[in-house]
């Protein structure tokens, strides 16, 4: 790079670390500030962040993988989300908001009763924040080394050095500015990502090398373009995803809902549902929610998968496990001065905007499920924005000591589907049926860690292993259920008449406490999901027409976006939406 360059990447951390001493005070009031930005995240913010964080420095890597190894239609290994991400939006975001949490774990105590409910609340916040937290951080660090390993050339162990001061950068402002610093730092730096990306897409589509979006159709098989994977047994189609019937059924119609996965758990859960707890209300909760959906799913990819398939021109050399590094060799060979800095920034940026949600994230539950909730109890609130201000740095040093112990993980994203498979109905039904308790949503945890090892040993592999751990899982939550003493009655009316939700299946709770109404139209919820789903694919695929050139095909997925804009509108405006 050149000193162009250098300078565009300083201006972006001078920027970041302004608007972090611009939030210090205001986060230092107390922990509803700290973690929660006061509840007054206006809807575009909190969608906004949401999606910065998922905007991680590897994402446009793997999405270049997925891409030039089976074709557009790799991504429907993330596209599946989309079912249970709209699942939150209609079902669960006014909830979560209604709810008044401070985290997700706190949903332990307050749904729950006894010993039990202690118990999975302080292990989910030790078990979330801080060990599946540092080891999150500790792999983006890793892709964020390869990614400047790759562009700058230089000695993997010095880049080392570059990205811990990086993220200590990130952890110093997180500690200063709580939240609103996080997702006011997000949105500038979503912006600046998605900026950059589109700009080398552009780039690198009109290059010499490939000419247009027209002659890369042309250099390229047509199934590389399938927007759909092609479903057989046996069937070798070059540069398109082949599925089993049984693995098309696993991703479509098992995982959105019955397995947990970060970022994407049925009924949400995470930094989702802290964004969705920080919104002004219960209106605001559901349109970031619904933005971050349709901006995720169907904004956010098309300049990475631009990119991944000139990829497969430009550089056909690259082996397997090289695929994801093309992304790394387009920058470097086409972005001309200050671009280069540009794109740099936008790497920075989106390796920021997920570690410091990450541990803003984390340290709300070490400090509010944990710490103020079982060893400290009665200090004042400044006493418990310093030590959250600590646990930052701290979270920031056990990740990097994580960071030097990973090497390479392969398959990471199917072991978490894989245990955490099952539990995802727990976290639904919890909502909508009394009779749940914490034992069932303890042993839905446990189960998979038992059967896991098993089904490996015969070899039983992903996804097939789904269609044995969901319903042995399901067999056993179930059963322990009804073994094991319900929640105190006291419990479930507190938290009935905190939270409303309706339905049949709490008639033994709300026939107690008629002066309790609830509005919920299950029906025009269900709609509304539907409406979503249809919404977030035809938006993605009207997008992806119109690049392509395919602008007849484009009209039938414009008329179903009006349609279901029209659908979720309409049956809005009839529900009792909380606007105060």
């Amino acid at each position: 790079m050149e000193i162009l360059d250098y300078i565009i990447v300083l201006v972006y951390f001078i920027i970041s670390f302004s608007i972090a001493f611009y939030y210090y005070k205001r986060a230092g009031k107390d922990t509803n500030e700290f973690f929660l930005s006061g509840r007054n995240l206006p809807w575009y913010l909190a969608g906004l962040s949401m999606v910065a964080t998922t905007f991680a420095a590897d994402t446009p890597l793997a999405v270049t993988e997925l891409v030039a190894r089976n074709g557009i239609a790799g991504n429907w290994l993330w596209w599946n989300f989309a079912f249970g991400g709209m699942l939150t939006v209609f079902f669960f975001s006014r909830l979560w908001r209604r709810a008044g949490l401070v985290t997700e774990a706190e949903f332990a105590e307050m749904r729950y009763s006894g010993k039990p409910a202690r118990f999975l609340r302080g292990f989910r916040a030790v078990y979330l924040g801080l060990i599946m937290n540092i080891i999150i951080i500790g792999w983006v660090n890793k892709a964020m080394i390869s990614i400047l390993t790759g562009f700058f050339g230089i000695d993997e162990s010095v880049v080392f050095i570059y990205v811990f001061a990086v993220m200590a950068i990130v952890a110093i402002y997180s500690a200063l500015s709580g939240l609103w610093g996080v997702v006011i730092t997000d949105a500038f730096q979503f912006f600046m990502a998605m900026t950059g990306c589109i700009i080398l897409a552009i780039i690198v589509v009109n290059s010499p090398e490939i000419g247009g979006i027209g002659e890369l159709q042309n250099k390229l098989p047509q199934t590389v373009f399938n927007f759909f994977p092609s479903i057989s047994n046996s069937a070798d189609v070059s540069g398109a995803l082949v599925l089993s019937l049984s693995s098309f059924l696993a991703y479509v119609g098992i995982i959105w809902w019955a397995s947990w996965y970060p970022g994407a758990e049925p009924g949400g859960g995470g930094y989702v549902v802290q964004r969705m707890l920080s919104s002004k209300n219960e209106k605001h909760s559901l349109f970031a929610t619904l933005f971050f959906q349709v901006a995720h799913y169907a904004l956010r990819p098309w300049p990475w998968i631009i990119v991944g398939l000139c990829t497969l021109v430009l550089y056909p050399e690259l082996s397997e496990n090289q695929k994801g590094l093309g992304y790394i060799y387009a920058m470097k060979d086409f972005l001309p001065t200050g671009l280069k800095g540009l794109l740099i920034a936008a790497f920075f940026a989106a390796y920021m905007s997920t570690i410091a949600t990450q541990l803003n994230w984390g340290t709300s539950y070490l400090i509010n499920d944990f710490y103020r909730r079982f060893l400290f109890n009665n200090k004042n609130e400044k006493h418990y924005v310093l030590i959250s201000r600590l646990v930052t740095l701290l979270l920031m040093y056990f990740s990097v000591l994580i960071t030097l112990f990973i090497n390479r993980i392969s398959g990471a994203w199917e072991f978490i589907l894989e245990c955490g498979a099952g539990l995802g109905l727990v976290l639904i039904m919890r909502w909508f049926w009394w009779r749940i308790n914490a034992w069932s949503e303890i042993s839905a945890m446990i189960t998979p860690f038992i059967l896991l090892p098993i089904l490996k040993s015969y070899r039983i592999e992903f996804p097939t292993t789904l269609f044995i751990i969901v319903p042995l899982t399901t067999f056993v939550w179930i059963i322990i259920t009804f073994l094991t003493k319900p929640t105190d009655e006291k419990i479930l009316i507190s938290f009935y008449k905190k939270v409303y939700p309706g339905g049949r299946l709490w008639r033994k709770i709300s026939d107690k406490i008629p002066d309790v109404k609830t509005n919920q139209n299950f029906g025009s919820m269900l709609i509304n999901w539907l409406s979503g789903v249809v919404l977030v694919y035809s938006s993605l695929f009207f997008i992806g027409k119109i690049i392509l050139g395919l602008y007849y095909d484009s009209l039938i997925y414009l008329v179903l976006i009006i349609f279901s804009i029209i659908v979720i509108v309409k049956n809005l405006s009839k529900d009792d939406i909380k606007y105060e």
